[in-house]
């Protein structure tokens, strides 16, 4: 059963901070402590751990405020995932157990999602999130296939920020969810190949068009 604190935390990461209308703003403990069912001293504690991340700063008299996303955050995070999402490609490369299955079904939920907001002119909120859900699934599969503990828990440990602004990503481009499928298929094709140069350029350009989006954002 997940502690309080834990379900605090959880909630801040996956519904206070993935919403663009949080940004700018000053949090409220005790109306946060309502929406998730705890007191506010698990709240407080999971807004102490966000602090440790860098995802929230606490202001002295003015509380827990949400800074946005700086162009430098952005390009170091894109930076970091480029390194260890190459690094794990040719590690499951050589030893010949890239996870091209999990990755495809990953990659299978996010195409059905994909369709749905074409046929309804976008995505819902709750929609968006869960596209983002199976976005994190399909590149924490790829991490996990090199076999470090080290490394999977490094790249979990992203999954805040990579939250944030993937959901940014999503609502600046018309279709971005499919061109997003697209990209993740040509990660796969390279993987399942065994063709290490064709895996790092896709998993590059992959990057490199996601942090022109949000840079521009």
């Amino acid at each position: 059963m997940q502690s309080g604190r834990d379900r605090a935390y959880a909630y801040l990461r996956d519904q206070v901070l993935t919403s663009p209308a949080s940004t700018g703003t000053f949090l409220n403990e005790g109306e946060l402590a309502s929406a998730i069912g705890v007191s506010r001293t698990p709240v407080r504690e999971a807004l102490l751990l966000l602090v440790s991340e860098g995802l929230i700063e606490m202001v002295p008299k003015r509380g827990a405020y949400v800074p946005p996303v700086s162009g430098r955050q952005i390009g170091e995070l894109m930076d970091l995932r480029g390194v260890l999402e190459r690094h794990a490609a040719s590690r499951s490369i050589t030893h010949g157990n890239a996870p091209v299955t999990e990755m495809t079904h990953a990659l299978a939920e996010q195409e059905t999602l994909a369709e749905l907001s074409m046929s309804n002119s976008g995505l819902s909120d709750d929609a968006s999130k869960r596209f983002i859900h199976w976005d994190g699934l399909f590149h924490q599969a790829l991490i996990d296939s090199a076999g470090s503990e080290l490394l999977s828990r490094t790249y979990a440990g992203l999954r805040a920020r990579q939250l944030r602004v993937g959901l940014s990503a999503l609502v600046e481009v018309a279709g971005r969810q499919h061109h997003v499928c697209g990209e993740h298929q040509a990660i796969v094709d390279a993987l399942a190949a065994g063709d290490e140069g064709l895996a790092f350029t896709a998993i590059d350009d992959h990057l490199v068009v996601t942090t022109s989006i949000l840079l521009r954002a």
